[in-house]
């Protein structure tokens, strides 16, 4: 009979995981030296995640925005916009300011290999996007209207947000992205 799994080992090393893909990115990622790199073995790795691409997918989706949390809550346009504006700060200078550059990554990433990354890329946006639109469609627009508004405000926020990164210029990009979560919510305005 085997040993239960030890739940906080786990979480500890899904942590560590995601601090070093922060510092060392997602292409060419290999069990061994990122097991080496966190005090562990790529038999433990594989003892907790099962694989490199299941081990890939609890690291994203563990360091991603809860957009359920965010979002859920929204009854009106004031709603929404403090929860967009919440996003914005979350991934520019939040909590979320690291785990941002991996999401980057892993969409450039199935740009160009499909095959290995496709899934986990679309998985990643529609995990976001999902949420938004419910809170869009709340506001009483239909469904597809609603998921074309969280679509633009889900890939402008993340295009701001590399354009910031890359460029360094934080009043721009601010300034820019409350004009988007404005063309979001009201966008007669």
């Amino acid at each position: 009979m085997s040993r239960p799994m030890n739940t906080e080992k786990r979480a500890e090393l899904l942590g560590q995981v995601v601090e070093y893909l922060q510092g060392h990115g997602l292409a060419n990622m290999s069990l061994s030296p990122l097991a080496e790199e966190i005090g562990t073995t790529k038999r433990m790795l594989l003892y907790y995640f099962g694989s490199r691409g299941n081990l890939l997918t609890r690291a994203l989706a563990a360091s991603r925005p809860d957009a359920h949390a965010m979002f859920d809550t929204v009854e009106d346009a004031a709603d929404l916009r403090r929860s967009a504006r919440a996003l914005w700060k979350a991934i520019t200078v939040g909590e979320q300011a690291g785990p941002i550059r991996m999401l980057l990554q892993l969409l450039s990433l199935a740009a160009t290999d499909p095959d290995e990354y496709g899934d986990l890329a679309r998985e990643t946006v529609e995990v976001m996007i999902g949420p938004i639109a419910d809170a869009v469609g709340r506001l009483g627009h239909p469904r597809e209207v609603a998921r074309e508004r969280a679509t633009l405000l889900v890939s402008g926020l993340r295009g701001l947000c590399q354009d910031r990164l890359v460029t360094g210029d934080a009043a721009r990009t601010d300034a820019a992205a409350f004009h988007l979560i404005e063309t979001v919510v009201e966008p007669g305005r």
